[in-house]
């Protein structure tokens, strides 16, 4: 039986496995962290918060200093979905955000129905530089 945790994650309370909703691959224990079962990008954070001052210029721009901060994103490793993102200082361990009792989700699901999910649709955007991709092979370019 799947339970659903959050738009990109479920637990397999058979398997005990976190999965991915979008493809199913299975991330680990959902006894321990789902995070260990993830692929990691440690992004330094003046990618996504561009300095709104000149660096040349100013000691302090509005754009968080790598020194203090880093954004982790966690992506399944089998179809690329990013399942969370968070901020935390350099050094510090992965949040252990969901913590649940996998035995206590058994008995409370023992009786009922499992819900079904819908289909999630296909990722638009990879549909489309698949497309491309696929048109411009056709063609005879090289890559």
């Amino acid at each position: 039986m799947n339970v659903l945790i959050t738009e990109y994650l479920r637990i397999n309370l058979d398997s005990e496995q976190w999965e991915c909703r979008r493809c199913g691959h299975a991330h680990g224990s959902a006894r321990e962290n789902y995070k260990r079962g993830l692929l990691v990008y440690d992004r330094d954070p003046r990618e996504i918060h561009k300095p709104l001052l000149d660096p040349a210029k100013y000691e302090r721009t509005y754009s968080p200093d790598p020194t203090w901060c880093r954004i982790l994103e966690y992506y399944c490793a089998s179809c690329g979905t990013m399942v969370e993102a968070e901020y935390l200082p350099p050094g510090h361990p992965p949040l252990h955000d969901i913590e649940l009792d996998i035995d206590a989700l058994k008995a409370q699901w023992k009786d009922r129905k499992e819900v079904v999910e819908p289909t999630i649709g296909p990722d638009l955007a990879l549909e489309k530089a698949l497309h491309r991709r696929a048109l411009h092979k056709e063609h005879g370019h090289a890559h």
